[in-house]
């Protein structure tokens, strides 16, 4: 197969971490697995690395700057230049959350697949009618969330998977960041028309959807959200109980007011605690495992043998997406499963707003919070 071609639409910060992140992968070869560092950027394993042809930005001179830092040789001004001598394999979206669902669906008409940043879109709608753009062969659609493959949270989902640690009984996902009022400053922060949402939305996205992806559906969720202390539009906090079609239960709180920040998300199962500690990424040591007595040895081992020595982060979902691509499979984090994440940060601002518990029934396509995550207006 031939080399893959990757554009980069948005040349800000996030942006580097993509470049960077694909440089990276250039000279490996695939190991296989599902969490390892893949095969390269490139094709079959044989270290080709994928080839970012072009970079589009409105800010030219932003725009020149990284065309030169990374070598890419085609500086575009838009979508339509990246577009216009036929689509690329990858179309990297990493422009402010408001213009993704647009620019998306026109990259996934003409035939490039997407890798978008979160959130993916402002709505359940968008991220709908982006994912109906889509077709079973190609071009799909895939959303950042890199935290899902770090070895860390693939061998927790395979020990799941096999049962050595008992049913989920309880968990903790708590995302306590720190953002000062001139962050929100930034006139597309903040705002539900530009960013849909606070940190519920824009940051503890990350450890909600890693929640999700190892305990599965949720069925019911009951939430706060309030303007503690920053003047914007949205929340600046918010306080969520989840429960998951397993029976398991989770405190979700989302925070940008926390001086000292953490990412802290905990497992309580019948046989173990599975504790991870990080900040905005993990390796293998934030990890920490703790067996019920009369079950170490199991446990132990099962967890020593797991999968190990990818961190997260965008290096290690790039190889997986590369791979998909190559196979011509939906690439990871597929549109369904971020429409799952939506739904439960959907969830969270309509029990707030609505201040009453909610069911995906609350969430249908003719429901406000379908439509716009702060439905028909929030409470304030």
């Amino acid at each position: 197969m031939a080399q893959l071609t990757v554009a980069i639409l948005g040349t800000g910060t996030i942006a580097r971490t993509h470049a960077e992140a694909l440089l990276s992968l250039g000279d490996e070869r695939d190991p296989g697995g599902p969490g390892g560092p893949g095969g390269p950027a490139g094709s079959g394993g044989r270290g080709e690395p994928a080839k970012v042809v072009a970079a589009a930005d409105i800010d030219a001179d932003r725009l020149r700057e990284f065309c030169s830092r990374y070598g890419i040789a085609e500086c575009r001004g838009g979508l339509a230049g990246l577009l216009r001598d036929g689509p690329p394999d990858l179309v990297v979206v990493c422009t402010p959350p408001g213009a993704h669902a647009g620019q998306a669906l026109s990259c996934l008409r003409a035939g490039a697949s997407v890798l978008v940043e979160k959130p993916p879109a402002l709505s359940l709608a968008e991220l709908q009618e982006m994912a109906d753009a889509e077709r079973p062969g190609g071009p799909w659609l895939a959303t950042v969330f890199q935290h899902r493959f770090g070895s860390g949270a693939q061998r927790l989902r395979a020990m799941i998977g096999s049962g050595v640690l008992g049913r989920p009984l309880v968990a903790v996902c708590h995302t306590l960041w720190f953002r000062d009022q001139a962050y929100f400053d930034e006139p597309w922060r903040g705002r539900w028309e530009t960013e849909g949402g606070g940190p519920t939305m824009g940051h503890g996205i990350h450890q909600m959807d890693l929640l999700a992806y190892l305990l599965g559906d949720w069925t019911e969720v009951s939430a706060l959200a309030r303007r503690q202390a920053r003047q914007m539009e949205t929340e600046d906090l918010s306080l969520a109980h989840v429960t998951f079609t397993s029976g398991a239960v989770a405190s979700v709180v989302n925070s940008v007011l926390s001086p000292r920040e953490e990412s802290y998300v905990r497992f309580d199962f019948e046989r173990a605690t599975v504790e991870l500690r990080h900040r905005y990424g993990y390796r293998d040591d934030d990890w920490q495992i703790t067996p019920v007595p009369g079950h170490e040895a199991a446990v132990t081992a099962a967890w020593a043998a797991g999968e190990q020595g990818v961190p997260s982060g965008h290096r290690a979902q790039y190889a997986a997406v590369l791979r998909s691509l190559r196979g011509r499979t939906a690439p990871p984090v597929t549109s369904a499963d971020a429409l799952r994440t939506m739904q439960l940060v959907a969830a969270i601002y309509a029990s707030a707003f609505l201040g009453r518990p909610v069911r995906h029934r609350d969430l249908a396509p003719d429901a406000p919070f379908y439509q716009r995550m702060n439905g028909s207006g929030a409470r304030w």
